[in-house]
């Protein structure tokens, strides 16, 4: 009987992939075509921070109590301070609670030193989602206010929508660490107009006023919960700020040269208009516009400008990238908008159609392969990286990829975490099991990482495939390359065969070099039945090509 070690050769005339798939963690890389960097995550359903390399191996984290989970994004600051949000585990008997929901926003430093510490979980008030770090060292924040019954139909709600006898409209408000002091706010709820009622408050066509929030829209079934404000970016050319509204299916541009007086009113601040809002797209029915041109934004997430700097001149100035929830009941994108904001007038401009531009996103991005794992109902992000590529996270399934502009994927990666615990290489994780808000990647030369070790240490899974990145980075991009991918590499029943060969063989050997099983002439993506195999640690090895790799029968 022939043994493994002798059957394969490690020498051929083609270039080939020589590893079995990862199911987890680092699934692709194209580091010729990939942004270098480190990639900061905030995983659901744990109380860390981490830092990973592009080959999935972390190299720094900040740790926090265990019965803290995030609240919900974190940020890196140049001077390698983190910024970070949180929440205690429970919220079981809180008077304010939602997807999303926060409580404490905090600052700390390289080495997990607090800095500074910021609450606001009450009866009336909750933080939640998403923060905003300033140049100047503020930080802005999104925040539930409580609004009662009375209140809410005072000012021209439905009473028949109010199921739940109150309201939570988002609120803005901009912190000072350096004094522990709100120096600046927004409210949602200075901005209403409302058609339903003409002995209220905020009476008025609502069609004509579209920098004026209908107060009796309602996407959301009644639920208290009313805008659901997931994400926030500060422009500082602009001082504008940006935020996503999902439950109305736009994103909002509101003044933040306005004092907080300016900003409960209409007039004031650089453009002139208070703290009414600047700029809405995504769902001109929100504001009752009878147009032709299709919504959209689907329940959108992490709305920001690609560049918060760019100025007039720059090609980036304008634009904004966004995450599209629920473009279909199955699909999701993400997609670049070139907002129409004149220099001239200071102003964003109406189109032909008496509503908010552009017609059409500048680009849309989706995995070419179209997986399930692309799409997320909820949560998730992009980001518009310094090579052009686009870095997207799919949050639902903790799937994250980088695209090219010509829609090439070069890096894929697969959050290996269940239930915020470490899941063993091999496994095959569900939607929901790694829960990620979203990715943010920092380019090698960011500032946080000068004179600061990055040595790798470890990967977040168990049992990682320590080869894989090394392989896939000495492979040469000259030749014609042979691709085999086997999962999962943990088998219970069945194993699938990937592979751009028409047909192949496969041989399993035993620990002790005895062929197992063979198949001849298996097709591309063909499930091979290992049910009949003993537990334990076996090698398969495929022709042609003399690809092996480990698999280990459950």
């Amino acid at each position: 009987m022939k043994r493994v070690f002798g059957f394969l050769s490690l020498y051929f005339s083609f270039l080939y992939l020589s590893f079995c798939q990862n199911t987890i963690g680092l699934i692709s890389y194209e580091p010729e075509q990939s942004q270098p960097g480190y990639n900061l995550v905030y995983p659901h359903n744990q109380s860390t921070v981490f830092l990973i390399d592009n080959c999935g191996q972390v190299v720094h984290k900040w740790e926090d109590d265990d019965d803290l989970r995030p609240g919900n994004s974190a940020y890196l600051l140049p001077n390698g301070n983190l910024i970070k949000t949180a929440r205690p585990f429970s919220f079981m008997g809180d008077a304010i609670w939602a997807g999303g929901g926060g409580a404490t926003v905090e600052g700390r430093n390289w080495d997990n030193i607090l800095q500074w510490s910021f609450t606001q979980n009450d009866a009336t008030r909750r933080l939640h989602h998403d923060i905003a770090p300033m140049a100047n060292g503020n930080v802005l924040m999104i925040s539930w206010e409580k609004i009662s019954m009375v209140e809410a139909v005072d000012n021209g709600r439905d009473p028949d929508s109010m199921t739940q006898n109150e309201l939570w409209p988002d609120y803005i408000l901009e912190y000072n660490p350096a004094t522990g002091n709100v120096v600046w706010q927004w409210h949602a709820w200075d901005h209403l107009i409302q058609d339903f009622d003409p002995a209220k408050m905020n009476f008025g066509t609502v069609s004509d006023h579209p920098e004026l929030i209908n107060l009796n829209w309602d996407n959301h079934n009644g639920h208290p919960d009313w805008m659901h404000v997931n994400a926030i970016d500060y422009n500082e050319y602009l001082d504008q700020i940006v935020i996503s509204v999902p439950y109305f299916d736009e994103i909002w541009v509101i003044d933040h040269s306005t004092t907080t007086q300016e900003a409960k009113g209409h007039t004031g601040g650089d453009y002139g208009k208070g703290g009414d809002l600047l700029y809405r797209w995504g769902n001109p029915v929100t504001y009752k516009q009878d147009v032709t041109v299709e919504r959209q934004l689907f329940f959108p997430h992490d709305i920001h400008w690609i560049d918060p700097q760019a100025t007039p001149t720059d090609i980036n100035f304008g634009k904004m990238a966004v995450f599209n929830n629920r473009v279909t009941s199955s699909t999701s994108s993400a997609n670049i908008i070139l907002t129409p904001f004149d220099t001239e007038s200071n102003q964003y401009i109406f189109n032909q159609q008496e509503m908010y531009g552009p017609e059409n996103f500048e680009r849309t991005i989706t995995h070419p392969e179209a997986p399930v794992q692309a799409s997320s109902n909820s949560v998730s992000g992009v980001q518009i990286l310094p090579n052009g590529n686009a870095l997207v996270c799919s949050g639902r399934w903790g799937f994250n990829f980088e695209i090219t502009p010509e829609d090439e994927v070069v890096w894929e990666y697969v959050l290996p975490l269940r239930a915020g615990n470490p899941a063993p290489q091999g496994e095959e994780l569900s939607i929901n099991d790694n829960f990620l808000f979203r990715m943010k990647r920092y380019s090698e030369n960011y500032g946080a990482f000068n004179n600061r070790s990055l040595d790798a240490q470890g990967y977040l899974e168990l049992n990682p495939n320590l080869d894989f990145c090394d392989q896939l980075l000495s492979i040469s991009s000259e030749g014609e390359k042979r691709e085999y991918s086997v999962s999962p590499t943990l088998v219970s029943e069945y194993l699938k065969i990937s592979t751009n060969e028409n047909f192949v063989d496969v041989s399993i050997f035993n620990v002790s070099g005895e062929l197992v099983k063979n198949i001849q002439n298996v097709p591309n993506d063909q499930n091979i039945d290992c049910s009949g195999l003993n537990s334990g640690m076996y090698f398969l090895s495929i022709l042609p090509g003399n690809f092996t790799c480990k698999i280990i029968k459950l």
